[in-house]
């Protein structure tokens, strides 16, 4: 029998309150960055308040959130794959309900301070097309600091397409060296589909499908982690320290990832170091073009 790995969690596995997965301080060792993930219905959950910043995500379907006294509707999409959604954060203080029907995540973070509460709709949602040849990938920049004032977190959430690779070159983010790297412990929420170019191809008649990719971490100075998974839709993987990297989509199924990041920095940005091994990689880029699947946006 495998061993187990501390920093992945099956499908499932954190379940409670209503939610099918809650990453919170109970965890050992993980105190700054949080998600809820849950398929709700008419019946809606509950946020209650606390010093505590949230995003809501929808992962499909659209939602309907009461909060300060207002009614947000967040259109959102069928699938993760099929572009950008609306989204809403909501600030330190804030309690919220919400209805579906669909399938919700909810990144958070403890907040010292306390941030207006804003929606922010799918055609403002930055799009960003990055790396080149198979490394490459799309990025909705919805809850980064260019984008959203916010208390601690940056959040993103990044589609492979099949048989590319993310999270590529491997990086880490573990030490306070400022100017060139931050601390940040990071979250990756995942999901799988069937290609869209098998999507749109008659295919033989076959079992139905079992999407996955594949993810990967290692030690660095800052701590031994060893985490070599396969993953599907509704896993999670937790990075607390170390080397990140790669996501990698199979070449039937496309991939996807919801990122949150916190850290006990005072300085709110994404600051990497590459493993020095692959940090060529990056400027291989220059010579390749784009992926020229991507973007993905609703539809095939």
């Amino acid at each position: 029998m495998a061993a187990h790995n501390e920093w992945f969690f099956p499908r499932g596995t954190l379940a409670g309150d209503g939610w099918e997965s809650v990453v919170d301080a109970s965890i050992a060792g993980w105190k700054h960055t949080g998600i809820r993930v849950a398929s709700l219905d008419e019946g809606g959950i509950t946020m209650p308040a606390g010093e505590t910043e949230r995003l809501l995500v929808p992962l499909s379907g659209s939602f309907r959130v009461a909060h300060e006294g207002v009614m947000t509707v967040l259109d959102g999409r069928a699938s993760v794959f099929d572009g950008p959604t609306d989204v809403l954060y909501l600030g330190a203080g804030s309690p919220a309900f919400v209805r579906g029907p669909g399938r919700l995540a909810v990144a958070e973070a403890p907040a010292g301070a306390r941030f207006p509460s804003r929606r922010i709709p799918r055609d403002e949602v930055p799009v960003e097309i990055r790396g080149a040849g198979h490394d490459t990938r799309q990025v909705h920049n919805f809850g980064s600091p260019d984008t959203l004032d916010a208390a601690s977190f940056i959040v993103c959430e990044v589609i492979t397409p099949a048989g590319n690779w993310s999270s590529h070159p491997a990086h880490k983010h573990d030490q306070d060296v400022p100017g060139h790297e931050s601390r940040l412990e990071e979250i990756y929420y995942f999901e799988a589909a069937l290609s869209r170019d098998l999507l749109s191809r008659d295919l033989p008649a076959r079992r139905a499908p079992d999407p996955f990719g594949m993810f990967a971490t290692y030690s660095s100075p800052a701590g031994e982690i060893d985490t070599n998974v396969i993953v599907r839709t509704g896993d999670i993987a937790l990075v607390p320290h170390g080397y990140h990297g790669p996501a990698v989509a199979a070449p039937e199924y496309d991939l996807y990832y919801l990122n949150v990041m916190a850290g006990p920095d005072p300085e709110r940005v994404w600051q990497v170091t590459d493993d020095p091994e692959q940090a060529w990689i990056r400027g291989s880029w220059e010579s390749v073009q784009a992926d020229p699947r991507l973007p993905y946006r609703a539809g095939i």
